[in-house]
């Protein structure tokens, strides 16, 4: 039986970086990729952009309403074996979908790693990052820091370069002057309570 991961991190742990590495470590040993990306996260379009300038074509695009145990099943029918499933911005898929993730690891015995948050600009936890947390057989965190040098656990949303406490859970950076930052919990409080 194969395994569901989940990897997740602060914004600028490496996650999308790490992602694409594990991509090229499987097809240089002549083995068969599938990247997945939730539709909602449009930055890129069907494209997955590291912020150390690495890009890579996805394989699926996934709407809300998609089943990916089906998507999965019809595209091994025509496109043969799958190695490896690997899944960028998995804290938008639906709870129902990491449910599908985890039948495609234990029915077809495909190995899925997802990469992900785990909690939002407010440190609410996403759907699809909280139902991962109950049901990958694998966790791990991927690190990353503070500007002030501690271990960053928390994303910090910016609108016009001055910190947000309070909107949507979903706004991806680079539109409407939306950007995010990686704070530890002490930071995450000193600009909370400016």
């Amino acid at each position: 039986m194969s395994k569901l991961y989940f990897r997740y991190g602060a914004m600028n742990s490496g996650k999308s970086t790490h992602l694409m590495q594990v991509a090229y470590n499987y097809e240089e040993r002549g083995m068969k990729v599938i990247i997945i990306k939730p539709r909602i996260d449009n930055k890129g379009g069907d494209t997955l952009v590291s912020r150390l300038g690495v890009n890579r074509q996805v394989d699926l695009l996934i709407s809300d309403q998609d089943n990916i145990f089906k998507i999965i099943n019809r595209y091994m029918k025509v496109n043969n074996k799958i190695d490896c499933i690997l899944v960028d911005e998995v804290q938008f898929l639906k709870e129902l979908q990491i449910d599908q993730l985890f039948e495609i690891a234990v029915k077809i015995n495909i190995p899925i790693i997802c990469y992900g948050l785990r909690t939002d600009f407010k440190r609410n936890g996403f759907e699809g990052s909280t139902r991962l947390l109950l049901l990958a057989h694998s966790i791990e965190e991927m690190k990353t820091i503070c500007a002030c040098g501690r271990k960053a656990i928390f994303n910090g949303r910016k609108i016009n370069n001055k910190f947000v406490f309070e909107g949507e859970q979903i706004a991806i950076d680079d539109e409407d002057n939306v950007e995010y930052e990686s704070l530890c919990g002490e930071c995450y409080y000193k600009y909370k309570e400016n």
